[in-house]
């Protein structure tokens, strides 16, 4: 790290990337001297629309200064309703997540159809929750559901229409489905100025709204975000075209898994936000950056021939070594607004040399396609093919019936270009201890491992999953639901909902024909318990 630190690093606007030169000095020809011949930084900072979709200026800094005297305002105006439950999908819920985080204010994201933890929301400080709604093109099944079980527990509570209205924000271009769908509620409406896709809108009126109602001071992200802009056009000293040039070049040499890991000078929870960033600009057409977002400096998957390793963080001094005995071969340090900036910036350009368009989102549909399909038409209830306590294993034909030879079976499948994914769709509180599951098996099989909550990554990672690189294979876990939920004016209940998009998930893998086994928990608590001590047992 002290040699990663002494080199020279490219800053502006209080952000610093260190080791990006080296990274790109190591390949036969520098990508970034292509990119500046090409005169992508000018372009970018443009938003030509071939490299930066147009509809991400609204989230570009200065947009949202305009908006900081209706959000004084409108936090003023419900001052009295200080538990914030932000409902929505992509990057926009992350980023807000990482800001309030990283700040110290509490923002309840809820973005599962867990029947478990949207009760338990629910029930938390009901009188006192305003509801955020964001979205523009699209109104997602999670969405839907969950403000309608909001405005049906409002109802019930006995407050009128107009009072139930008064505990919901909608963040959402006039005329949009989401403006549609909550047309009943007398609801307080936050016009977006134009369509920002999710993975650029951190800076935008989506991602400002939820926050400066958690009061978080988003004031000073714009000025971070405003100080870092002025960088964006120049070919020199420009950070973020210094670690797009570097994402770029790592893919293009074989490097193709970006492992971040935060460093531990104050910026909590980018890393998610970064993933969905990566794995949305770049995955498809069969090209991707795959992110993988390892726990802690001492998890395993930070290192590997075709790992680009990449720490993250605040405030970074000379000398210092965050990241325990793993030297990153690139260091990102600043404000979190500029870190937003600089991040969407390098996607799109890592996107660019890649030749893929950044603001497309071709295979993100299809998995709800089969979700609808399934809870219009429930197909029958499958057999597993074999069951080991609490633990119903489907697997395909060929694979061992013993719990332990399965996933040996699976892991083996992974070869030395392979990545696993394991996809829980659990309660993401009450069935934390399944994200262990993903050190776990990194340390096991040396490859890539992420893992992700279902419904969640289906807008992240689940883009790279079908329209990255297949050479994927799939840990699904899914479990039983005791007391379920239902979703007020649909024939389904929150766990059949859940359970469809599981489905639907496992149907558009198998449509690739990529490895998949599904493991099903009679008992959740005990399911996971007996599943972390199988894959214990791999080891020997």
């Amino acid at each position: 790290m002290d040699d990663l630190l002494a080199a020279p690093a490219e800053t502006a606007g209080g952000l610093a990337v260190h080791g990006a030169r080296a990274v790109d000095g190591s390949t036969p020809a520098s990508t970034r001297q292509a990119l500046v011949d090409a005169d992508v930084p000018g372009r970018l900072a443009a938003q030509n629309p071939p490299l930066w979709d147009l509809r991400t200026a609204a989230g570009r800094p200065g947009s949202g200064a305009g908006l900081l005297p209706r959000l004084a305002e409108l936090a003023a105006e419900l001052a009295d309703l200080d538990h914030v439950v932000l409902l929505g999908t992509g990057g926009s819920p992350l980023a807000s997540q990482a800001l309030a985080r990283t700040t110290g204010h509490p923002l309840t994201v809820l973005d599962t159809t867990d029947p478990g933890r949207v009760r338990a929301t629910l029930e938390d400080r009901l009188t006192r929750t305003v509801v955020v709604l964001i979205g523009s093109a699209e109104v997602t099944p999670e969405v839907d559901s969950i403000r309608r079980a909001y405005r049906r527990a409002f109802l019930d509570a006995g407050l009128s229409e107009a009072e139930a209205g008064r505990h919901l924000v909608v963040v959402t271009e006039p005329g949009s489905p989401l403006a549609a769908a909550t047309a009943e509620w007398s609801a307080i409406t936050v016009p977006a100025d134009a369509p920002v896709g999710g993975r650029s809108s951190a800076l935008s009126t989506y991602g400002l709204v939820p926050c400066a109602l958690a009061g978080v001071p988003v004031a000073d992200l714009l000025d971070q975000a405003d100080a870092f802009a002025a960088s964006l056009p120049r070919p020199q000293d420009n950070p973020a075209l210094a670690l797009g040039a570097a994402l770029a070049a790592a893919a293009t040499s074989g490097r193709d898994t970006v492992a971040l890991v935060g460093d531990g000078t104050g910026v909590e929870g980018l890393g998610d936000w970064v993933e969905h960033l990566l794995a949305g600009s770049t995955g498809k057409d069969g090209q991707g950056v795959l992110p993988v977002v390892v726990e802690s400096p001492d998890g395993p998957g930070l290192t590997g021939p075709d790992v680009l390793t990449v720490s993250y963080g605040g405030a970074l001094a000379a000398g210092a070594v965050p990241v325990g005995g793993v030297t990153p071969d690139v260091a990102v340090n600043g404000p979190l607004g500029a870190h937003f900036l600089a991040w969407e910036y390098a996607a799109a350009v890592a996107a660019t040399v890649l030749g893929v368009d950044p603001s497309d989102r071709p295979d993100t549909a299809e998995s709800a396609r089969h979700t609808e399909a399934i809870l219009a038409d429930p197909p029958p209830v499958p057999t597993p093919s074999s069951t080991t306590g609490v633990i119903e294993v489907y697997a395909p034909s060929g694979t061992p019936d013993d719990l332990p030879d399965a996933l040996r079976h699976l892991l083996a499948g992974l070869g030395d270009h392979g990545y696993l994914a394991v996809t829980a769709y659990l309660d993401p509180h009450a069935e934390a201890a399944a994200a262990r599951l993903r050190p776990l098996l990194a340390a096991l099989t040396r490859r890539p491992v992420t893992f992700g909550w279902g419904p969640r990554y289906l807008h992240s990672t689940g883009q790279y999953h079908k329209g990255g690189p297949q050479v994927g294979s799939f840990l699904q876990i899914t479990g039983t639901v005791k007391v379920d939920l239902p979703v007020p004016g649909k024939p389904y209940t929150f766990g059949e909902l859940q359970a469809a998009q599981a489905a639907g998930d496992r149907r558009a893998l198998a449509g690739r024909g990529r490895p998949m086994l599904h493991l099903h928990l009679t008992e959740r608590s005990a399911g996971l318990t007996r599943l972390i001590d199988a894959v214990g047992s791999l080891r020997a």
